[in-house]
C-alpha cells in the first residue's frame, strides 16, 4: 500500500450510544441509542493534542493511551502510515462503564475520523473493513456494529476468516428507555463471572428467543416479553449488580420488557408505547437517570 496522504480538513464525527445483547442475543445483537459523543480531529505539524469535556473528562488520559487515539493509530497503520501530528477534541455525553457502549463509540470515532483524514481513506477501507477493524480493537462486534450502522444490528464473526460482519434491522414499534445508575461496572469483570460452558437446554432456549427477537422488533412488539428472555448471561451476573438485577425483575413483573444493557449496570426497557415508557419512568430508583432514547442512526462524519 502506498504511503498515506493526509487532508488538512477539520473533521467532526458524531457517534451514538449503544446497548448490546437485548436479552438473549449475547455478543450478537446491538441497538443504537440517540445519545452522542462528538469528536473532532485535524492533522497538525507535530505532536498530539487531546482535549476532553463531559463524561469521564477527569479520568481519561490525554496521550497515546486514549482509546480514540489508539483507534486512530490502528486505522492509520492500515491506511499507509501515521500523520505528523494530531489535534483531537472530545465532547463526551455517553456515560462510562454503564453498559452503553462508551468504548465502542470511542473506537468507531477513531476509525471514522482516520478514514476521513486520509485522502481516499473510505475507498481504501470500506465499511465492512471498518467494522472488522473496530471489532478487533473492541474484542467483540455487537456494540461497534450498532454504533457504525445504527438501528438494531445482528453481528457475527465468520468461521473461515474470523472477520466480524453485521446486518442492520430497522425496528418498528420500539421506544427504548434506559435507567442509568451512578455506579460503574467494568466489562472485563462482568465477563469474568460467565461460565465457560452452559447447559444445552439453555443454549436452545436463547437460540429461540434470539430468533423471536428479530420478529418482535420488526413489527410484533407484543412478543417482546418472551423475546427478551435470557439464560446465558444475566443470571450469572446478577450478584455483581444486585440493584440492576432486582430492577429488571420488578419491571418484568410489571410486564415491561426489561434487560440488562450490555454488561450493565444500566437497565434497558424496550417500551412499546409512550404510555409504557411513562410507566417505566415511575419505576426509576432514586438517584438513577431515566431517559427515553429513540433508536438512532449510525456514526456520521462531516467537515468543518
Amino acid at each position: 500500500m502506498p504511503a498515506a496522504e493526509f487532508t488538512s480538513l477539520l473533521l467532526s464525527t458524531r457517534v451514538p450510544a449503544t446497548s448490546a445483547n437485548l436479552g438473549p442475543g449475547f455478543d450478537a445483537f446491538g441497538l443504537a441509542l440517540s445519545r452522542y459523543d462528538e469528536v473532532s480531529a485535524q492533522v497538525i505539524d507535530r505532536g498530539l493534542e487531546v482535549s476532553v469535556t463531559g463524561e469521564g473528562a477527569d479520568e481519561v488520559p490525554r496521550d497515546e493511551r486514549h482509546l480514540i487515539v489508539r483507534s486512530l493509530r490502528a486505522t492509520f497503520d492500515r491506511l499507509g502510515g501515521q500523520p505528523p501530528g494530531l489535534r483531537l477534541n472530545c465532547t463526551n455525553r455517553i456515560p462510562h462503564g454503564r453498559g452503553l457502549g462508551s468504548s465502542a463509540a470511542a473506537i468507531v470515532a477513531g476509525v471514522e475520523l482516520a478514514r476521513g483524514l486520509v485522502r481516499g481513506g473510505r475507498n481504501l477501507m470500506d465499511d465492512a473493513a471498518a467494522l472488522a477493524l473496530a471489532s478487533s480493537i473492541e474484542g467483540h462486534p455487537d456494540n461497534v456494529a450498532a454504533c457504525l450502522l445504527g438501528g438494531v444490528t445482528v453481528a457475527w464473526t465468520a468461521t473461515d476468516t474470523a472477520t466480524a460482519t453485521a446486518v442492520r434491522i430497522d425496528p418498528d414499534g420500539v421506544l427504548p428507555v434506559v435507567l442509568i445508575p451512578r455506579d460503574e461496572s467494568a466489562t472485563e469483570a462482568a465477563r469474568a463471572v460467565l461460565p465457560t460452558s452452559v447447559p444445552h437446554a439453555d443454549a436452545a432456549f436463547n437460540a429461540s428467543r434470539s430468533a423471536l427477537l428479530v420478529v418482535a422488533v420488526t413489527g410484533r412488539p407484543d412478543l417482546l416479553m418472551t423475546a427478551t428472555e435470557d439464560r446465558l448471561h444475566q443470571g450469572y451476573r446478577a450478584k455483581r449488580m444486585p440493584e440492576s438485577s432486582d430492577l429488571v425483575f420488578r419491571l418484568r413483573a410489571a410486564r415491561l420488557p426489561a434487560v440488562i444493557s450490555g454488561a450493565g449496570p444500566t437497565v434497558l426497557v424496550l417500551a412499546r408505547s409512550s404510555a409504557e415508557a411513562a410507566e417505566v419512568e415511575v419505576h426509576c430508583p432514586d438517584g438513577w437517570e431515566c431517559a427515553r432514547l429513540p433508536v438512532a442512526e449510525g456514526a456520521s462524519t462531516t467537515a468543518g
